[in-house]
């Protein structure tokens, strides 16, 4: 079993009189892929801002087992596009340490921020503005600045919303290369089911306002997924690619 980061106990969050979340019990591992999945409005973000410390629970506690350089990777319409800044300038941020906005940065800041951006392949973008990039382009900035802060966890809110197929696929396979050349704990919002089906090693599923989560191998199976979303559902493999699907349906889950 890997090192716990963090444990979840018995937590109930929401915002006001609202809950939006009740009885959330588990476990983040070091090493581990977590996917988050649920319909828009099912806690998936609400859980996010609990875990970077943005949102105290109402009942339980979130416990850290040791000390965690989070990356966080916010949804691209979350930021203010009108900012005149570079692809660099937005790596860059992912610099910034306890000095906050007066922070000056160093010959070495520079050199990591190049290096992720290397590494996540846009290189090429460095002096051109974040806003008139595309959105895969925007996406792979966000992962490189969240890289830039050496994470040992790395968060994303959707990173895939809003893009075509090809460059979801190409921004899903720049998580799993991440995951497997440096080990770093990846958690990250989808509300397709299917995308985290073949991506993570572990899920939690949102529904109603519970969560269920679990290794995958235990959670994505036609039994646990239907008992979970009170519908039929199948899990078939396609060429190596799981599909979830709602029985009677000719669509993926994506709602699931």
């Amino acid at each position: 079993m890997s090192e716990i980061l963090v444990s979840v106990e018995n937590v109930t969050l929401g915002y006001g009189r609202k809950t939006v979340l009740r009885g959330v019990t588990m476990q983040i591992g070091a090493g581990e892929f977590w996917g988050f999945v649920g319909p828009n409005g099912s806690g998936k973000t609400t859980l996010i801002r609990a875990l970077l410390g943005l949102l105290n629970p109402k009942q339980g506690k979130i416990v850290w087992h040791k000390k965690v350089r989070i990356g966080y990777v916010p949804q691209r319409e979350a930021l203010d596009e009108l900012l005149p800044m570079t692809a660099l300038d937005i790596v860059l941020m992912g610099r910034i340490r306890k000095g906050g906005f007066l922070h000056r940065f160093s010959p070495d800041d520079f050199e990591a921020a190049n290096q992720v951006m290397e590494q996540v392949g846009i290189a090429d973008l460095v002096s051109l503005p974040f806003r008139e990039l595309s959105g895969g382009q925007k996406q792979r900035v966000l992962i490189a600045r969240a890289l830039a802060t050496e994470p040992d966890l790395l968060l994303l809110d959707e990173p895939t919303n809003g893009l075509d197929l090809p460059t979801e696929h190409a921004i899903m396979e720049l998580l799993r290369k991440i995951h497997a050349e440096q080990g770093v704990t990846i958690v990250f919002v989808t509300h397709l089911l299917s995308l985290a089906a073949n991506s993570a090693t572990h899920l939690a599923l949102f529904h109603d306002g519970r969560v269920t989560a679990g290794e995958i191998s235990e959670l994505l199976t036609d039994q646990q997924l239907s008992a979970t979303y009170q519908t039929p559902i199948t899990v078939h493999e396609l060429n190596g690619y799981k599909v979830v699907m709602v029985q009677g349906s000719k669509e993926r889950v994506r709602n699931a």
